[in-house]
């Protein structure tokens, strides 16, 4: 039997993939827990209304990460923290400050768990950091940690 799965069912495929099983598993377990619907004309007509629109909504959030990208390569980002006289911070920074510092001079909102530092950042200077904005495309942006 074709059907359209309507979830992930791990052993099976994704949702939205065409799968051809038995009509007993199809029957007994896909159809009546609602993870697979039968592939009729409609199904695919959905199926594929669906698949267009998924690629129409990753090309813009592809184009949104593009624009946020290279604004962030030429942003200064500036951090400040405590330091003592030799240039050491009290503390580190972490990725949290970092973002905030995005937020504050770009007015944009990046999860601090996309920002990723090569290592601690303990002294002043500047720092290289990347910005994982989409899953293809990775933003590499400079922090200059400053004296506050």
């Amino acid at each position: 039997m074709r059907l359209v799965l309507l979830a992930d069912v791990k052993s099976l495929g994704k949702r939205g993939d065409l799968v051809e099983v038995a009509d007993g598993y199809a029957r007994n377990y896909l159809l009546p827990r609602k993870l697979a619907g039968e592939a009729d004309k409609g199904a695919m007509a959905k199926l594929d209304a669906q698949a267009k629109a998924r690629d129409r909504r990753e090309a813009q959030e592809m184009a949104d990460a593009q624009v946020l990208a290279s604004r962030l390569e030429t942003a200064k980002i500036a951090v400040k923290a405590k330091a003592g006289g030799n240039g050491k911070l009290f503390g580190a920074v972490t990725n949290s400050d970092i973002a905030a510092a995005i937020a504050s001079e770009l007015s944009v909102e990046i999860d601090k768990h996309k920002i990723e530092l090569p290592a601690q950042i303990k002294a002043l200077g500047s720092y290289p950091v990347e910005i994982r904005l989409h899953r293809n495309l990775v933003a590499k942006a400079t922090v200059q940690v400053q004296a506050a």
